[in-house]
């Protein structure tokens, strides 16, 4: 029979940490921490299979789930000499959940389970504090009120208010035991109200209506937005812990706090975190009040840090913090109470770290010899490389500062102000650079912060939902701005007798917490020490070669200090839109005969020529692929009734005869039209102009530098023939070339694979290639049939949602699909040519997921934007990494 409940603390643990599949990160680490001797209240785990069968049953519970839930909590009962629903010596219980991967803030939480109006009595005579007794249960009501009868949060908010005026008070804290008596009074009025129902008073109720709610939050929509954005599946499920409480707000011998065993920010090795006197741990997160530094080093004048309030609470932590990091040899994220003096840890998982603080924790655990370097090279995930490579404020900009919170998350941005997550969705979509402001996040705000530039509030701490939330999507985030004033009414926002409105500019600091108004000049990233020493580990262990996309000196040098091997493509039809140039362009499409356009490439060649020149000379020998002409002709003609007659005017012609010639190439269907290498076949001197430029550059860099590699790639070739035509082109042109300079140069004739049928016929191909180079772009576009710019915002969220299709195609590579293509073109196209080079110049070169299949697939290189080269490299890294392991499995 099937086990669903797994027993922690007490001296009786079922789990381990190695079973975080099944008892998920929060249930598996209990059981660990439990079992080398930390103090964990003893509780139980239902298993994530339960939350799937749930689910799969019509959310219905399996029969035997009733009993091995009693005998569970049972032995919680004899752990702590108290009983479930014992009206004098009560067991209160937390039910919370925990998915196999961390999930902060996503799901439901439900503490002090198991207070009524009889056990309420039994509290205050245990804890002899009946205020504390009271608070405890107003918290439960409100907790449970909310998330599982659905009551709205404000409702309650609404009651504390009214009783806090009556009372004369400003903070929770000034109430007294009546007072909350009073609150308590009128919670359940209002939750009898809204339910119509009175709210439940027998515990066992109480449990199942929490750990029922604990699931149903699994597929709750901000549950379901994470999981998208974080690639987690649905059918992983979430466990439920239930625990014995310990509480944190009985007096001011009591704490609760969040930390980190290093800085999640920096990575630097120290105790990192806050803790709040008489307090639960919602209070924590929530930013309802302002925590206080777990360390005296951190704390600021008027700031009261455990070390000192709490000494010996805080050494304990100290050891605490050293034996975790030692046993799960990584940066630790901890949640504790302290009640009575006494700690209690409630839960540690792997922290959430920015990409900055993960290269740094990995390279300086591998120096202390915590971790090998391979490890160190795995543990920093490729994407959150991105988080470095962005622009941070330039020191000389003008600053106009409106007020300064905490450095939640660092990096900076500009953006105009918007009030609310949905707001920031939508202006967004729009491509518009929005800064969402609230006075504090929740976990319904996620959709708006991940489309948000950056996000700032004016409540909360350095481990508050917005804090934590932002250092995972590598956002800025500057919170608890006590200086700025929000109005959600008048749609402002208010510091130092500035009042800005929604749509004004401002720019956030989350290194430093600063906010200013108006957009600011920013610099580009300096990457070194922590970041070369990683990625010199990582190019030790990767064989997939990394060049880059380029066409601009800018772009190739940028790749260049990223570590790029060369450039994979090099789109030439980016070169013509130059101001200096498109005239001529325009001149050569206009031409009514070959010798007209010759003469208007005539004018094109110099500028072709210096740009191959310049990219030569930066790539200093290394691989240099230049795709010859690819987009239809007609893209380079002017659209608009003015722009035409202004090109007429500059080209001395009739508007007529522009408009003419636009009615002409126009096509139904451009991206599979007059294109590509079907240019080079009807209007050969295009690319005879272009291979004409390359070799007299290549020439010319040879003189006085490295002899740079060009690699000629045709597009879109579909047949043989095609690529035969063109190649004999530009073999002519070489020659004719070396004949005029006497010298000659290596080179290389290769074409994109980017049609289903070249690809299928990979092997004729590969006869008249020297490389293939998969243009995923349009493959994935010609194998499903889609059109990128209209499929991506019509429909392909809902496929997404609905279960079609696992993500964006155009995201990361369909290898059941396009990837059965690339396959079969590898290995057709060896078996022509043992030694073909094969790359891919797609948008998938920069996507991790995506290069693990190209490593597996057996390609040499593959190329991506100049910023996508780091990650690219640690993704190259980790796919051989994996490969070996799974060498080694097998």
């Amino acid at each position: 029979m099937t086990k669903w409940v797994y027993s922690f603390g007490g001296g009786h643990n079922e789990g381990r940490a190695d079973m975080r599949n099944l008892l998920g990160g929060k249930g598996a680490n209990l059981a660990e921490m439990a079992a080398i001797g930390l103090p964990v209240p003893p509780g139980f785990t239902i298993t994530t299979e339960l939350c799937t069968e749930y689910y799969r049953n019509e959310r219905r519970y399996p029969d035997s789930l009733k009993a091995e839930m009693r005998a569970a909590l049972a032995r919680v009962e004899a752990a702590v000499g108290l009983g479930f629903g014992d009206k004098h010596k009560p067991l209160l219980v937390s039910v919370r959940s925990g998915a196999r991967v961390s999930m902060p803030g996503m799901m439901d939480t439900v503490l002090n389970l198991g207070l009524n109006d009889a056990t309420v009595e039994g509290l205050a005579e245990a804890s002899g504090d009946a205020r504390f007794a009271w608070d405890s249960y107003r918290r439960f009501i409100q907790m449970y009120g909310s998330v599982v009868l659905g009551v709205d949060h404000h409702r309650f908010e609404d009651i504390i208010e009214h009783v806090k005026l009556d009372a004369g008070v400003v903070e929770d804290t000034g109430l007294a035991a009546s007072d909350w008596h009073r609150v308590v009074h009128g919670y359940k009025e209002m939750v009898a109200e809204e339910t119509r129902k009175p709210f439940p008073m027998d515990p066992e109720e109480q449990l199942w209506g929490a750990i029922g709610a604990v699931f149903g939050s699994w597929m709750n929509p901000r549950a379901n937005t994470y999981r998208r954005l974080h690639d987690i599946p649905a059918d992983w499920g979430t466990a439920v812990n239930v625990q014995a409480m310990v509480f944190g707000n009985m007096g001011t011998d009591c704490a609760t706090g969040v930390c980190f065993t290093r800085d999640p920010s920096t990575g630097e090795n120290v105790f990192y975190g806050e803790y709040l006197v008489n307090a639960q741990g919602e209070d924590v997160v929530a930013g309802i009040r302002t925590p206080q530094p777990m360390a005296a080093a951190r704390a600021k004048p008027g700031e009261t840090p455990m070390e000192v309030a709490m000494p010996a609470a805080y050494r304990e932590l100290m050891a605490v913090r050293e034996k975790l990091e030692r046993h799960y040899k990584d940066m630790q994220d901890i949640e504790f109470t302290v009640q009575r003096n006494k700690l209690y840890m409630l839960q540690t998982r792997n922290g959430k770290r920015t990409a900055a603080a993960s290269l740094r924790i990995a390279v300086e655990m591998a120096g202390e010899g915590l971790i090998e370097r391979r490890e160190a090279v795995m543990r920093v995930n490729p994407s959150s490389l991105d988080q470095l490579l962005h622009p941070t404020l330039d020191p000389k900009a003008k600053r106009v500062v409106l007020s300064k919170g905490l450095p939640a998350s660092p990096g900076a941005a500009s953006g105009a102000v918007v009030f609310s997550a949905d707001e920031a969705e939508m202006r967004a979509a729009k491509g518009e650079a929005v800064l969402l402001v609230r006075i504090e996040t929740s976990p319904e705000d996620i959709h708006g912060m991940h489309a948000a530039r950056g996000i700032l509030t004016t409540r909360g701490g350095m481990t508050s939902h917005a804090a934590v939330v932002a250092r995972g999507m590598g956002r800025p985030c500057v919170a608890g701005a006590g200086g700025i004033s929000v109005d959600y009414g008048a749609q402002t926002l208010s510091a130092n007798g500035v009042v800005l409105r929604a749509g004004d500019i401002i720019t956030i600091d989350g290194s430093t917490g600063e906010v200013y108004a108006g957009a600011m000049k920013m610099i580009e990233p300096q990457l070194s020490g922590d970041f070369g020493t990683l990625m010199e580990w990582a190019d030790q262990a990767r064989r997939l070669k990394v060049r880059t996309n380029a066409e601009t000196p800018l772009d190739a040098e940028t790749a260049r200090k990223f570590g790029a091997e060369g450039i994979g493509l090099c789109r030439t039809e980016h070169m013509f839109f130059d101001p200096a140039r498109i005239g001529a362009v325009r001149q050569m499409i206009l031409a009514k005969d070959e010798a007209g356009r010759r003469a208007a490439l005539a004018k094109l060649l110099p500028f072709q020529r210096e740009d191959f020149v310049s990219l030569f000379k930066i790539m200093e020998g290394l691989p240099v692929t230049i795709r010859l002409l690819d987009p239809p002709l007609h893209e380079f003609l002017p659209h608009g009734e003015a722009e035409m007659q202004e090109v007429a005017d500059a080209l001395g012609v009739d508007i007529a005869v522009i408009r003419a010639r636009g009615e002409e190439l126009s096509e139904a269907n451009p991206m599979l039209g007059h294109r590509g290498c079907r240019l080079g076949v009807t209007y050969p001197e295009i690319y005879e102009m272009q291979a004409r430029a390359i070799f007299e550059a290549a020439v010319e860099v040879a003189k006085t530098a490295n002899a740079p590699v060009p690699e000629i790639m045709i597009p879109l070739v579909g047949t043989k023939k095609e690529l035969d035509i063109t190649r004999a082109q530009v073999e002519a042109t070489a020659k004719a070339v070396f004949a005029e300079t006497g010298k000659t140069i290596e080179y290389s004739v290769g074409t994109m694979i980017e049609l289903p049928r070249a690809a299928l016929t990979a092997d004729q191909i590969a006869e008249a290639a020297d490389f293939f180079s998969f243009g995923t772009n349009d493959l994935t576009q010609t194998t499903f049939g889609f059109s990128r710019d209209d499929v991506e915002a019509r429909f392909i969220p809902i496929y997404i949602e609905m279960g079609i299709l696992p993500q964006s195609p155009f995201d990361s590579v369909d290898a059941a699909g396009v990837g059965r293509l690339v396959r079969t073109a590898v290995e057709e196209g060896r078996k022509a040519k043992g030694k073909l080079e094969i790359g891919i110049c797609g948008e998938h070169g920069g996507d991790p997921k995506s290069i693990s299949f190209f490593a597996e697939a057996g390609l040499d290189y593959v190329s991506c934007s100049a910023f996508r080269v780091p990650v690219a490299r640690l993704a190259a890294a980790h796919a051989a990494m994996a490969q070996k392991t799974n060498a080694v499995t097998t």
